[in-house]
């Protein structure tokens, strides 16, 4: 049975995920519900890497927040949506390489010292892919929705394997909508293009 915690981190997520998908700036206020309450969920579970990432999600929350707010002289947004370049698609490649080699070394050491329920190589997968497309969500990047369906996918069974099905089925939930902020996104980065 989910706690309250479970239940209300996960609605506060699919309804940011909802904005997200619309671009809306109000992803950041309800996000952040989210992620204060899944730290303490992931930490609870043993998944120190998920509960690192929506630490990171916290803090790029408020960033992205205040990029999506910015406006120029003559008071339009600064960040819409786009698609990545070259040089944005090799920064986001190394980005996750990097991440992905930091958290699972962290994590192996740390299943042998703390965490020995741990599972360094899947929660290093779902935390790398979903630091690589928080930050690029804070700047728009149509490609932060193929690391968002990576997270989940490689999510789902993390938390099932937990015991906090309620958990997998959310991130069943945030795939399908990712898939659809994915098309949405397609959409708004050839009219902006």
């Amino acid at each position: 049975m989910p706690s309250f915690i479970e239940i209300l981190a996960a609605l506060s997520g699919i309804i940011s995920v909802w904005f997200s998908r619309k671009a809306s700036i109000w992803v950041y206020p309800t996000g952040l519900i989210n992620t204060v309450f899944y730290i303490w969920i992931s930490y609870d579970a043993q998944l120190i890497g998920e509960a690192v990432v929506n630490l990171y999600y916290t803090i790029m929350s408020l960033y992205g927040w205040y990029n999506w707010l910015r406006r120029n002289e003559k008071h339009e947004l600064i960040v819409q949506v786009s698609r990545s370049n070259r040089t944005d698609w090799i920064l986001q490649l190394s980005f996750f390489a990097s991440m992905y080699v930091v958290i699972f070394l962290s994590l192996n050491y740390l299943k042998e010292a703390f965490f020995p329920g741990a599972i360094p190589w899947a929660d290093a997968l779902a935390s790398a892919a979903a630091f690589t497309g928080m930050w690029l969500m804070t700047r728009k990047k149509l490609e932060s929705w193929i690391w968002w369906i990576i997270t989940n996918i490689a999510s789902m069974p993390l938390y099932y394997i937990k015991g906090y099905v309620f958990t997998a089925v959310y991130y069943c939930i945030l795939l399908i909508l990712a898939i659809f902020g994915y098309i949405e996104w397609r959409k708004k980065a050839a009219a902006h293009a």
